[in-house]
This record gives C-alpha cells, structure tokens and sequence, in this order.
C-alpha cells in the first residue's frame, strides 16, 4: 500500500482516511464485542479481589480466560495461539500433575540440590520434562561462583541494574575507595531503595527478606568480583528510625561460605523480582501499550510512521490483556511466585512514577540509570553510538566487556540509522513535521491520554523537528524490540534451574545459637533449600517461565516484515534493506566476541555464550533472537 502524509492524500482517499480513524476510536460507549476494530483506554485495577473490593478490576472465570476483548486486529493468528496454547498446555500440566502432590507430601525439606537436578533431568528418566537450563547444561556447580553470581549483572536475564558506585569510604586492595571510583572500578547492583518502603508489609506474608546493596570491584581481567553484600529491614521501632542493616563478606570456608551462599541468594530474590515486576513487565509491556493504542486510534494505515511502528506492535495487545487476566492480576500466578506477593503490582505501579521516556533510550540508560544519578558509560559525540563504555580501568578490555550494553549499542545504532534513513524520506523540515495534523495528535494523546500520568513533565520532546521524530521512534522500537528480548528470553536459559534465580526467601538469616545456625553448619543444602522457594512454587514458576521464554513458529523478527512488499516506496525499501545487512554483521560481531576468550565475561564459568541480542532465530527455547515485538 502507498503511504501518504495527510496533507499528500488524494482528494478521493482523504474522506476514507478520516472515517477509518473515527471507526478505530469509537464512541467510547457501548459493550465491545468480538468482532471490533476499537481502540480505547481505560484505567487497570488488578490490585485487588473484585469480591472484596468493588473497584477492582472483575475477573472473567478462568475457564474462559482466552476469551478477553482486544480490537479484532489485535487477535493471535491461529498459528500463534496453537503455539502458545500446546506449551501452556504442556507446561501447566508438568504442574498439576495429581503425582505430585502426593509426591511433595511425602517429601521433605531435605530435598538436596542433586535431587533437585534430578527431577529436571531429559533423558525421559525425571519426574519432569523440563528442559535442561543452559545455566546447569555445561557445569552443575558453576552457577555458585561470585564469578557468575556478578557475570549476570552483566548478561544475564537482568543487566539493566547494576551502576557505577558514586561516593563511599573505606579503602580496597590498596587503592582509596576515591581512586577505585574515579578508576571507574567499582559498581553497585542497588535493590535498596525501591524495595524498602515496601518491606514491613511484605515480611509479614510468608515471605521473609531484605532489601539489598551488593558493592562489586572491577578486576583488571574484566570480571566483576562482589565485595560485600549488605541486607537491610525496616527498624523494628518505626520507620523513622530508619533501617537495620547487617553486611556480608565472601569466605569459602565453613558456615561462613554459607552464609555468603544465603546473602547472594537473598540478592538473587530481589533482582528476581524487580526484574519480573519493573524491568519486564513495567518498563515494557506496561509502557508500550499506550503507544500500540494511540498509533491505531491517530494514524492512518496510509501514515509512513504507521508503518514504520505496526510491526513493532504485533500481539503486544493480546499478550498484555492474557497477562492481566492471568499472571498479574491479583491472586494471580506472578503474586503466586515472587516475593512481593500481594504488594507486586502496587510496588509495580508505584515505581513508574520514576519512568521517564526518553531515558528508555540505551545510550541515556547507560549514562542515567534509573537507581543512581551517574551510569557505566559516559556521552561521547565522537562514538558512533552517543555514548562510550567505561573500561573501568580494564587492562583487556578497553571497549567494556559488558556484552548487554556492547551488543544492545550496535543493535541500538542499527536501528536509529535505519529510522534516520526512513523518517528523512517523509520530512525534511520542521513545517512539514508540525504541518502533520494525524502526527501531532497522536503525539499529542500519547502524553496527555496514553501516559497521562506524564502529561505535564518537562521532558517530553516536543515532536517539532525530524529528530525529536527519529530519536522517539528510535527509542519505541526499541523497548518493544531489543529490550524486551534482552530480558525475556533469558528467563528460562537462567532462572529455569532456580537455585540459581530463585523467586522467594521464606525465612531470615541464621544467626549464631539458633538451631537453624546449627542445621546450616550440618547440611547446608538442606538449609539453602528450606529458605529458597518452595518446591510447588518452584514448578509454578518454571513451567511459567518455560512459556514466556520460547519463541512460537509464526515469530517475526527485527530484519522482517510480514509482507515484501509492505511499502511502494524505493528509497525505504532500500534502507530496510540495508538495515537488514547490518543486523546481519551484528550477528557475525556477537558470535566473534562470544569466541574470544580475553572477554571472561561474554561465557563466563558456567560457559553460556550471550545471546540475548542475537538478531535472528529459529522457533523454541532458543535464548536467542530479536522478535519486532512484546509478542509473548
């Protein structure tokens, strides 16, 4: 189809156009039904029962859970739901197997770690089919390393965390704090400050944690080793007193090796959970549906900038609507399975009064992080990219061997180049990116509807010139794109073996003279595992995650589009093509690093090769590729 900018349209086209969007809007009334084509907001509650408290969101009966309206374009293909409903299927029922309940009431807390490993075992011997995750594939033991316990800040299923540490004192291997920091060494994964505020209530369900400061050195090989671990909770006088905090050291001998086990462990629940609740569901899904429904409700299927987004939508709508029935809702299976439990989505919501838009663009994230006022790389106009990694004084490794952020720049570059290219095609001037009246409306709803929450902040960009254009779609494509890829498909690849991610901590710290003290001196494994998440919830969330990580058979990804022929103009297709190429070097570059043994940290000890923000792949459990969209 011929794209046209309003004010290009032919005369006998342009009452078709205005009474398309009319139809895409609605009236705002009425029942919505299967068979319609609307778009619309309306505002979310799941944070409660509808039972309980009226102005929640009321659930549909699960058995008819599928069955939740999204405009009729917005529907799975057929493929895609077979797809999705076969591994739902195959997982759900790994977990509601009637076996096992008699088998885990038989069972006790002294389930060791090898068991474990067992009932995920392949070879048709198991219990259970599950996969085995890449984390265990390789070594069964080197997912306990401080080595790897740091390498996945770095490429792991979350690396959008960790941050160069700002001020402190003390002194480390011989150089003042002051120089290590001014040496960029050392960095802070910091799940403190968002996670505080929420603490006393949620110690009082059956989850017993704290919230978390992990201080890491960075070593001349590139590697990140952890210093101290510190665990905080509330004042048990008031939270005007502050908090209560204890640090931890590394140690390799005795009980003193297990406590450090726990406190990472204790680590590992936070980022588990920030990850699930604020970088992926929040800082994805949840944010990029605003901009799906307000391009369908303001763009014309004749608008250039339609048609560069629409592929970066698709399923996004459906997946979201199954998520809220489903996983988020209150009671739900994600309330079932992270420590947050019933304070998830509150603390979810509650966080994004922090989001700023164009800080989701990953030159701004690396250089502003969320948690901290400075980043891991610093403005650079001379790179390619805007921005230049910090080596942190790294002897071998001047670009930074962190390969989320070395991967996520090329990907990043790739597409700015390719929506630069795209978007100077339609406007070369100011006037004709103000003169576009479906443009600025749908500017304009984005900021003031579709993020209203948002809608008197300074930082929006204007929409004004054709970079404030380029730089916003630039940033869309990516959340919806390479971000999102970045921290889903890496869920079961690194936290399907959940000793190694796990999702909940049932009770405090063993101190000295108590027999729980006592049991981890003896066993342990035994004491690791009592205070990791139960076995039940283990299952939940495996089989969960096993879904969400695996790539249907209809997947589009970033080099694709559905249609050859989805634009009549040359000079686009052209630079599709070109974007193409690109994404096809960026695939040589990543697989050229991951063999090069001088970045410890692209493999690291338990030798997983980062994939991640590998362009393409194949359909399945992959750990690879770059769908257009939040398709799953």
């Amino acid at each position: 189809m011929q794209p046209y900018l309003p004010s290009e349209t032919p005369e006998l086209l342009r009452k078709y156009r205005e009474n398309e969007l009319l139809t895409l809007r609605g009236d705002g009334t009425g029942k919505r039904e299967a068979w319609d084509r609307i778009y619309d907001y309306d505002i979310y509650n799941g944070l409660g029962n509808p039972d309980q408290d009226p102005k929640s969101e009321s659930r549909i009966p699960f058995i008819l859970s599928l069955d939740i309206y999204v405009p009729r374009d917005e529907r799975f293909g057929h493929l895609k739901m077979s797809d999705f409903l076969t591994y739902a299927l195959k997982s759900i029922v790994q977990f509601i197997l009637p076996e096992l309940h008699a088998l885990f009431d038989a069972l006790t807390d002294a389930i060791p770690l090898e068991m474990i490993r067992e009932l995920l075992r392949t070879d048709g011997e198991g219990i259970l089919r599950f996969p085995t995750p890449l984390v265990i594939k390789d070594s069964k033991t080197a997912w306990r390393t401080d080595e790897e316990f740091a390498r996945e800040m770095l490429a792991g299923v979350n690396p959008i965390i960790i941050s160069r540490l700002q001020n402190t004192e003390d002194k480390l291997d011989g150089l003042t704090v002051d120089e290590a920091m001014n040496n960029n060494k050392l960095f802070i994964l910091n799940h403190h400050d968002v996670l505080i505020p929420y603490l006393r209530r949620i110690n009082t369900t059956t989850t017993k944690t704290y919230a978390s400061r992990t201080l890491l050195f960075l070593q001349d090989n590139g590697s990140l080793k952890p210093l101290a671990i510190e665990l905080s909770l509330p004042h048990p006088d008031g939270d005007q007193f502050g908090v209560t905090s204890k640090v931890y050291t590394p140690s390799d001998q005795g009980v003193e090796s297990s406590i450090w086990q726990l406190a990472k462990a204790y680590v590992a629940v936070n980022d588990t959970g920030v990850h699930q609740l604020i970088s992926h569901w929040l800082n994805i899904h949840a944010v990029i549906e605003p901009f799906v429904i307000a391009t369908n409700r303001q763009l014309s299927v004749l608008h250039p900038i339609r048609k560069l987004l629409y592929p970066h939508f698709r399923d996004t709508m459906n997946i979201n609507a199954m998520a809220r029935q489903i996983l988020i809702n209150a009671g739900g299976v994600l309330e079932s399975t992270v420590f947050p439990s019933k304070f998830a989505m509150e603390m979810s919501a509650v966080v994004y009064k922090d989001w700023v838009f164009p800080n989701q663009a990953l030159p701004a994230d690396l250089v502003k992080r969320h948690y901290t006022i400075r980043g891991v790389a610093v403005e650079d106009s001379s790179s390619p990219h805007g921005v230049r990694l910090l080596s942190g004084g790294c002897r071998v490794c001047p670009g930074g061997d962190y390969p989320y952020a070395v991967d996520g720049l090329e990907i990043w570059s790739a597409i700015k180049s390719w929506v630069t290219d795209y978007c100077s095609f339609y406007y070369g001037s100011d006037e004709e990116i103000l003169k576009d009246n479906e443009l600025q409306g749908w500017w304009k709803e984005l900021r003031e509807v579709g993020h209203g929450d948002k809608k008197n902040e300074p930082w929006w960009p204007e929409m004004e010139t054709p970079q404030e254009l380029i730089d916003s779609c630039t940033t869309i494509i990516w959340i919806a794109s390479a971000l999102h890829a970045a921290v889903n498909f890496g869920q079961y690849p690194y936290a399907g073996y959940l000793p190694n991610r796990p999702t909940v901590s049932r009770r405090f710290m063993p101190e000295p003279g108590t027999p729980e003290y006592e049991e981890l001196k003896k066993n342990p494994d035994k004491a690791f595992l009592k205070t990791i998440t139960a076995q039940l919830q283990t299952l939940l969330g495996v089989s969960l995650i096993e879904i969400l990580s695996r790539h249907t058979t209809d997947e589009i990804y970033l080099r694709q589009r559905e249609s050859p022929e989805w634009t009549k103009d040359k000079e686009p297709l052209a630079a599709f093509d070109k974007f193409g190429k690109k994404l096809t070097d960026i695939e040589k570059q990543i697989i050229q690093r991951n063999g090069d043994n001088i970045l410890t940290n692209r493999s690291g000890p338990v030798n997983a090769p980062y994939t991640l923000l590998f362009p393409t792949s194949e359909g399945g459990l992959t750990g690879k590729g770059i769908p257009n969209s939040v398709s799953i």
